[in-house]
C-alpha cells in the first residue's frame, strides 16, 4: 500500500503488516462509532464509510466535529455558540484557540447523570489485593449519596470554586467519591498514589497548595499491609495553606503499627466514616463553570527536574474522554470497564470518566501478580469486564511467566483490551491473540499526562495490525515531522499535532506568562504541538512507536528508537528486563545496554554474543550495543515507564533530580562509577 505525501514529495511504501483481527459486521454496526457515522451521514447527506475518511473530516471540520461529539454523547450543560474562538491577533491559532468560550457545565454532573435511572445497579466494583471474596459494590444511588455528603463537608469547610483538593490515596472507591465531590463544587482535584515518597509528594502538592488533603491510613501490596501515616504527617506539615485532612480506613493496620497520624496542630483532622455518619445526604448542587475551568492538576514524572503541574479543563477533559470512550474504544452504557492503574497516573482520570457513559468502573488496588498472575483475569471473568486496560510491561511479564489467561478463565465478555505506558512490541500482539482472546479489539493507545488523553488510539470499525496503534485520534491532525518540520510518511520522526483540540492543557500551575507551557510543547516547531515521541505513520493508517524522542540513540548520526532494541532483547528467555542509553564517546555516541537477567542466569560472553547477534539480524549493525552490562533491577517510574534519561545522567556524572518519583530508586546505584563505562 502507498500514501501520498501532502507536501508533494511523491509516494512512499512499506511492507504490509500482518493482519491479526477484523471486527465482524454485527460488531461494527452495533458500535457507537458506527452510529456516530450514520448520524453524520444523515446530517451531511454524504456516506462516511471508513475511519480514514471520518478522521479527515474531523480534522478539516474540527469545530463541527467537536460540536457533534457534544450532542452525540449528550453532554449536560449549556453549549452556546461559537464552538471555538481564536483572537484575531494570534500568531499561533493551534495554541490560542479557545473551545466553547460561552459554554457552562459541571464534570461531576455529567458523571452522575445516570444515577436515577440506574440507581440500584453497580456504579463501582472494588477488589483489594488478597481479598477476592470480599468485593465492595457501590450502587449509583450510593455513589450519588456519598458524593453529596462529602461535597457538603467540603462546602461547610470553606472549599469553593477554584480551590484545590488533593488525594494521597490508593485506587479505592472513596477516591472517586472525593474527586466527584470536589468537581461538583467547581474546585480542582489533584492526586498521587501512596507509594510516592514524601519528597515527591511535597514537590507536587507543595506547588499546588491544596486546602484539603484526603489520605488512607494504609494500603495492601504484595501480601502485606503498608502504613504511610508517617509520610502523611510529614507531607501535611510541609504544604503551605493546608487547612484540613480527611483520613480513610482502607486496610487494617499490621500488629505494632501506629493507629494515629501525627497531624500538625494548624491542620484540622477529620475521618471519612464520621462524614458519612454525621452528614445528611441532600440534593447535589452542581456548580456550573466555563468549559476551560480547571478540573485536574496532573504531574509530569519529575525524573529530570521539578514535576510540571499540568492543568486540565472541565470541558476539554470530559469531551475528549467521551470521544475516546464511546467512539474509539466502544464503551456503552452498562459496560464494565477496568484499567490497572494508580491514582498517580492519568489513566485513573481516564478510567473515572467512564461513569459519563453509564459504565460500571471496576477498581483494583494491589499487585497484579499476587498471589499469582491469574488474579486480574479472575476478576475479569467474575465481573464480566468488557474493557480491560493495562500496560505493555504487564503483558510482556505475563508471557514470560507462561500465563495463558484464556486457558483458565472465561473471558467471553471481553470486547476490548487497551495497552499503554510503553511501546507494545509486535510479539505482545501475538501473545494477546494467542493466550488471552482471539476475537478482541487490541487497542495500543498512546498520548499522556500532557493531554490527559491519546493521539493514537483504537478504532472499533477497523482491523488490528501487528505492532501498530490502530489509528490517529479523531479531531486531531496528528502528523510525523522530520527535523526540518516537514510531514513525512513511512519514515521515523517526531509526533506532532497541527491543529487545536479541546483537551490541550489550560496551562501550567504557577506559570503566569505561559512561558513554561510554551517551551514544553510549542517551541520545537512554531505553532505546532510537539509531543516528544519518536514514531512513524504506517501504510495502513496506523502508527508505530519507537520510544521517547529524548531517549533516542544517535550513533554516527543515525537516530534509533529504544523500543526497537527492547523488542529484540526482552524476547530472550534469559532477560527479564532491559534499558539502553547512548553514552558520549568523543564526538560520537556508543550504545550501552543494561540487562536484568532472570533468576539463576549469568551474563556470559556467549549470552552477550547472542544478544548482539539478535539485534544485528533483526535491527541493524547500528543498533548493536558496544557494551552490555548486567544489573539487578531496571529503574522505572511509578507508572512503569523506563527512565533512560536518569540512567544517562548517572553514566555521564550528571545529577538526577526527584528520584522519589521512581518505583525503585535504589536501582540507580548500580549504574554509578562502573569501570566498564569509563572512557
Amino acid at each position: 500500500m502507498t500514501n501520498q505525501d501532502p507536501n508533494g514529495n511523491g509516494y512512499h511504501s512499506d511492507t504490509q503488516p500482518k493482519l491479526l483481527w477484523m471486527p465482524e459486521k454485527d460488531r461494527i454496526h452495533n458500535s457507537r462509532l458506527y452510529q456516530f457515522m450514520v448520524e453524520l451521514s444523515e446530517k451531511k447527506n454524504i456516506l462516511y464509510h471508513d475511519y480514514n475518511q471520518l478522521h479527515h473530516w474531523s480534522v478539516s471540520h474540527s469545530e463541527e466535529f467537536w460540536s457533534m461529539v457534544w450532542d452525540f454523547c449528550k453532554v449536560e450543560g449549556a453549549k452556546k455558540p461559537p464552538v471555538a474562538f481564536c483572537p484575531p491577533e494570534s500568531t499561533t491559532p493551534a495554541k490560542d484557540t479557545q473551545w466553547f468560550p460561552y459554554a457552562k457545565l459541571n464534570y461531576a454532573e455529567n458523571l452522575l447523570r445516570d444515577w436515577r435511572t440506574r440507581a440500584a445497579a453497580d456504579a463501582i466494583i472494588f477488589q483489594c489485593e488478597g481479598d477476592p471474596e470480599q468485593r465492595q459494590h457501590l450502587s449509583w444511588q450510593q455513589l450519588y449519596r456519598q458524593t453529596s455528603q462529602v461535597a457538603s463537608f467540603l462546602h461547610n469547610h470553606g472549599v469553593k470554586k477554584g480551590d484545590v483538593v488533593a488525594g494521597y490515596l490508593p485506587n479505592i472507591p472513596q477516591t472517586v467519591v472525593a474527586m466527584l465531590a470536589t468537581a461538583s463544587l467547581g474546585a480542582i482535584w489533584t492526586s498521587t498514589s501512596p507509594d510516592f515518597g514524601t519528597e515527591s509528594v511535597i514537590e507536587r502538592f507543595g506547588q499546588t497548595q491544596p486546602k484539603v488533603l484526603f489520605f488512607a491510613q494504609g494500603y495492601q501490596y504484595n501480601g502485606k499491609p503498608v502504613s504511610y501515616r508517617d509520610k502523611v504527617a510529614e507531607v501535611s506539615a510541609s504544604i503551605p495553606g493546608l487547612e484540613h485532612v480527611v483520613e480513610i480506613s482502607a486496610v487494617a493496620p499490621s500488629p505494632g503499627q501506629s493507629t494515629k497520624t501525627a497531624i500538625p496542630d494548624t491542620v484540622s483532622q477529620h475521618f471519612w466514616h464520621d462524614i458519612l455518619d454525621s452528614t445528611v445526604p441532600c440534593e447535589l448542587g452542581f456548580t456550573p463553570v466555563p468549559f476551560d475551568h480547571p478540573l485536574y492538576i496532573l504531574y509530569s514524572s519529575g525524573t529530570t527536574g521539578k514535576p510540571k503541574c499540568i492543568v486540565h479543563s472541565v470541558g476539554g477533559t470530559l469531551l475528549n474522554h467521551l470521544k475516546e470512550h464511546q467512539l474509539q474504544t466502544d464503551i456503552r452504557s452498562g459496560d464494565r470497564v477496568f484499567f490497572f492503574t494508580t491514582c498517580g497516573w492519568m489513566m485513573w482520570n481516564w478510567l473515572v470518566s467512564g461513569l459519563a457513559c453509564g459504565a460500571t468502573l471496576v477498581l483494583y488496588d494491589g499487585s497484579p501478580f499476587y498471589p499469582d498472575g491469574n488474579v486480574l483475569w479472575q476478576l475479569a471473568e467474575q465481573e464480566q469486564i468488557t474493557l480491560f486496560g493495562t500496560s505493555a510491561k504487564y503483558l510482556e511479564t505475563l508471557e514470560k511467566q507462561g500465563y495463558r489467561p484464556k486457558d483458565n478463565t472465561d473471558l467471553s465478555s471481553l470486547r476490548t483490551l487497551c495497552s499503554t505506558g510503553s511501546v507494545l512490541a509486535p510479539e505482545q500482539f501475538d501473545y494477546v491473540y494467542d493466550a488471552i482472546h482471539d476475537d478482541i479489539q487490541l487497542a495500543s493507545i498512546s498520548g499522556g499526562t500532557d493531554i490527559c488523553g491519546c493521539f493514537a488510539i483504537g478504532n472499533p470499525l477497523g482491523p488490528v495490525y501487528r505492532g501498530e496503534c490502530q489509528g490517529l485520534a479523531l479531531g486531531m491532525d496528528v502528523q510525523v515531522f522530520n527535523d526540518n518540520g516537514q510531514a513525512i510518511y513511512q519514515q521515523q520522526g517526531e509526533l506532532v499535532c497541527r491543529n487545536s483540540f479541546p483537551n490541550q492543557p489550560v496551562g501550567f500551575w504557577n506559570d503566569p506568562d505561559g512561558s513554561k507551557y510554551h517551551n514544553a510543547y510549542w517551541n520545537s516547531f512554531p505553532g505546532v504541538w510537539h509531543h516528544g515521541d519518536f514514531v512513524s505513520l504506517s501504510s495502513t493508517g496506523g502508527m508505530v512507536f519507537y520510544g521517547r524522542s529524548d531517549a533516542v540513540l544517535n550513533p554516527s548520526g543515525i537516530r534509533i528508537g529504544t523500543a526497537e532494541i527492547y523488542r529484540q532483547v526482552n524476547r530472550l528467555e534469559e532477560v527479564k528486563d532491559s534499558l539502553v542509553i547512548g553514552q558520549n564517546k568523543g564526538t560520537d555516541v556508543r550504545v550501552v545496554l543494561f540487562v536484568q537477567l532472570t533468576e539463576g542466569e549469568q551474563l556470559t560472553d556467549e549470552l552477550k554474543a547472542r544478544i548482539q547477534k539478535t539485534i544485528r539480524e533483526h535491527c541493524s549493525p547500528r543498533h548493536v550495543p558496544e557494551v552490555i552490562l548486567a544489573v539487578k533491577d531496571v529503574p522505572r517510574t511509578k507508572s512503569g515507564k523506563l527512565v533512560e534519561l536518569a540512567v544517562r545522567n548517572i553514566v555521564h556524572n550528571q545529577p538526577v533530580k526527584n528520584i522519589g518519583a521512581l518505583a525503585n530508586p535504589e536501582s540507580l546505584e548500580e549504574f554509578k562509577d562502573r569501570d566498564e563505562l569509563k572512557i
